[in-house]
């Protein structure tokens, strides 16, 4: 089959008998509705690409289906079986399993000990490793991915240990498999695999929801596109009748004109200078400048050093020789209270292990990297902090209760602003940025764009990592290609806005074109 023909025929659904059906659920927090009278219809052999943004009642939805919640009103039945509200065992034992983002695997067992943990095979009162060890290596080989099952489970790329927790699914005989955001931390290499294995349990006949906010993905693997907008369904059609436009209108209520934001020009003062930085690790050293109001990107591939350069230059990751200055000023290298002296904010990839405190509220976040000056004697100065971090978060929208609220019962989106706006509360010449947008819906990802670009117009300098070639491009003034932790070439404007751009960037972050890039003026010449 040609894939126009697969596309096409992934457009015309199944009409018979549903696998599971949602039929009017209701659900609500603290009196705050999150689910109103969804009613959804999973048929086998199909994958269902749910999709809204942070906050639709998405994975609310999914854990009712799972039986980690009990719906307020409504039903979830398999077959013509209603299953027990609340239930994950009774959700399982009628076929129904979910591979959540936050992966449940055990890392110090091995691959085929996660895959029978809690079915273990026994002779007598020993376990039959070696049937374990066999059947676990047949449940893998029928989804084509060579995965050793001796390996320990910890020591897998986290893009096999998801397909190891969806193969697991399936040979537990699930027929239902929900995957939440299961490409939001792997490489593009990895998700092709996935999507293998999904294409694999497709084949089998299991009904899959998958969610995500990439579009290419929805494209890429879906059969249909069910959307989410404040707990109500607002679309549900074939992906083959809608449009790009049409889901993210549908996501976000209203048409989204652009989704970056015009960029101001760049000044010419330089303000972060980095002179022969050589990152522990990295093949060689890098120099670079980046002036006020300008946003310079970090493009490459999974493991070509961003994180790291992005780390060392704010004193958190080591670095063996270099300069770093901030205005003419040399900061310390080492030693990020320096860094944060001198005016430097870095947002870092994962904001849920190193950016907030989930359990802290909004407030005692906002005061974190500065929590010295809102303090006198020991004491907190109330007053002060409250009006200092109610201020930068109005100034960056952030929809929230209070600032009492707990960050960890925000959207991805608005998490994403706390951990931005905080560092508002003091002067920030330069602002360090590391995926800023993963994990963030559409509607959002504008939100975050429009303040980047407006604290970049506001003369700070930008320094952004993102694995999202249309960021880089859409919002960089330029950008560097890393590969082992050094640049590879370097792109300017007019070079970001040619269209094989992307082709540009593969090819000198896999070493294929040796040729150098035109260089910027600034950079390359300063750096010589």
């Amino acid at each position: 089959m040609t894939g126009g023909q697969e596309r096409s025929d992934r457009g015309k659904l199944a009409g018979g008998q549903a696998l599971l059906r949602c039929n009017d659920i209701h659900k609500s927090f603290g009196g705050v509705p999150v689910l109103e009278g969804i009613t959804l219809d999973l048929q086998p052999g199909t994958v269902t690409a749910l999709a809204g943004e942070n906050g639709a009642g998405k994975s609310t939805l999914m854990k009712i289906i799972s039986g980690q919640y009990s719906a307020d009103h409504g039903t979830v039945t398999v077959g013509e079986t209603a299953l027990a509200p609340g239930n994950t065992r009774d959700a399982v034992r009628h076929g129904v399993a979910i591979v959540p983002q936050e992966l449940a695997s055990i890392e110090n067992m091995t691959v085929y000990e996660n895959l029978f943990v809690g079915r273990e095979i026994t002779v007598g009162p020993f376990l039959n490793r070696r049937a374990m060890i066999d059947q676990a290596r047949d449940a893998l080989g029928v989804f084509g991915v060579k995965i050793d099952p001796t390996a320990r489970m910890g020591s897998l790329p986290v893009g096999l240990r998801q397909i190891v927790e969806i193969v697991k699914a399936a040979s537990t005989g699930a027929q239902v498999v929900m995957l939440d955001e299961p490409t939001s931390a792997i490489s593009e290499r990895e998700v092709e695999g996935l999507y293998k294995v999904v294409r694999r349990l497709r084949e089998h006949g299991v009904a899959m929801v998958y969610t995500t906010h990439k579009m290419a993905e929805i494209r890429a693997i879906a059969d249909r596109v069910v959307v989410l907008r404040d707990g109500g369904l607002i679309l549900d059609e074939p992906i083959a009748d809608v449009t790009d436009d049409d889901i993210v209108t549908a996501m976000i209520g209203r048409e989204l004109d652009a989704l970056f934001p015009d960029r101001p020009s760049p000044g010419t003062e330089p303000v972060l200078e980095v002179r022969d930085l050589h990152v522990d690790g990295a093949s060689g050293p890098v120099s670079f400048t980046v002036n006020a109001g300008e946003i310079v990107g970090l493009a490459g591939l999974v493991g070509a050093g961003r994180t790291e350069l992005l780390e060392a230059v704010f004193g958190a990751r080591s670095s063996t020789a270099g300069q770093i200055t901030v205005r003419g000023k040399a900061v310390k290298r080492n030693h990020p209270a320096a860094a944060i002296t001198a005016g430097m904010a870095m947002v870092p990839e994962d904001r849920k292990l190193s950016g907030v405190v989930l359990s802290m509220s909004v407030l005692d976040n906002g005061t974190l990297p500065r929590l010295s000056s809102f303090s006198l004697a020991g004491w907190l100065r109330g007053k002060a902090r409250n009006k200092a971090v109610s201020d930068v978060m109005s100034s960056v929208r952030l929809k929230t209760r209070g600032l009492s609220q707990e960050v960890g019962t925000l959207s991805g989106g608005n998490q994403q602003k706390v951990v931005l706006a905080r560092w508002l509360t003091g002067d920030v010449n330069v602002l360090l940025l590391d995926e800023p947008t993963r994990g963030v819906d559409v509607g959002a990802r504008s939100e975050i764009y429009r303040i980047v670009t407006e604290f970049a117009a506001n003369g700070m300098a930008v320094l952004m990592a993102s694995s999202d070639m249309p960021e880089i491009v859409g919002l960089s003034h330029r950008a560097f290609v890393m590969r082992g932790g050094t640049f590879v070439g370097e792109l300017d404007r007019d070079a970001l806005d040619h269209p094989e751009v992307q082709e540009s960037v593969f090819r000198l972050a896999t070493a294929l074109d040796t040729r150098p890039s035109t260089p910027s003026t600034t950079t390359q010449q300063e750096a010589s």
